[in-house]
């Protein structure tokens, strides 16, 4: 491993232990949205971790919108929707339901698609937020910045879940290229993890599909290269 990578999985890997666990296992799911949610967010945002893990934690796919600064596909819509630019920023097509605030987000989506109580780590709103804000400091120029970009004609789909670091690094690049995408999430103990096995062989995380070019991948190095040859101007 050279340098350059042992310090890019180092640091994503002390942003992981910052929320340890959070996002990483599942937790009892009540409903499959029969639409898709959908996610407005950039990665390094503190906020936009705690609406992340919770949708893991419940193994929800939402289509992941990335706004990162100097965006230009998916901020306006949040603010011309929402009438401001903060993040995250979920909309449910299933209940006409959109609403700022990380809080918010969680409480909704576990009294929606949960058993009706958020897990503790999600639930005490000093600690997330100080424990989030910690983990963005280790990686804070990563998912922050938009980079000029070639807009895919198909969504891209990464099986992911939150606390991975290597999952991160690839989520991290989809961000900075604005690329929208379906996030597959796969925690430990979700019930989809079979069928997940199913589409890539063996149970092991980031892996992308991308239906533009036929490509499936593991590796979060290898899928963040693959993003920048392929996507970025």
């Amino acid at each position: 491993m050279d340098l350059t990578r042992l310090l890019d999985v180092t640091t994503s890997t002390a942003a992981s232990a910052a929320r340890p666990n959070f996002g990483n296992v599942h937790y009892e799911r009540a409903k499959i949205p029969e639409q898709p949610l959908e996610l407005y967010e950039f990665e390094v945002c503190p906020y936009c971790r705690i609406a992340r893990e919770a949708l893991s934690a419940l193994s929800l796919d939402p289509i992941v919108y990335p706004c990162p600064k100097g965006g230009r596909r998916f901020r306006e819509k949040v603010k011309q929707e929402g009438g401001r630019y903060q993040f995250p920023y979920l909309v449910d097509p299933n209940t006409a339901v959109a609403m700022y605030e990380s809080a918010d987000i969680v409480d909704y989506l576990f009294a929606e698609y949960g058993d009706g109580r958020a897990p503790w780590f999600l639930r005490q709103r000093g600690f997330a937020v100080s424990t989030s804000m910690l983990a963005s400091g280790f990686r804070p120029f990563k998912g922050r910045q938009a980079v000029p970009s070639r807009e895919p004609e198909k969504l891209l789909e990464l099986y992911s879940y939150e606390g991975s670091p290597f999952c991160r690094i690839a989520r991290e690049a989809l961000c900075e290229l604005e690329l929208p995408h379906r996030i597959r999430n796969v925690p430990r103990r979700s019930p989809d993890r079979d069928d997940f096995v199913a589409v890539s062989g063996k149970m092991r995380v980031p892996y992308l599909l991308d239906p533009n070019t036929g490509t499936q991948m593991f590796e979060s190095d290898a899928i963040r290269r693959y993003l920048y040859t392929t996507y970025a101007r």
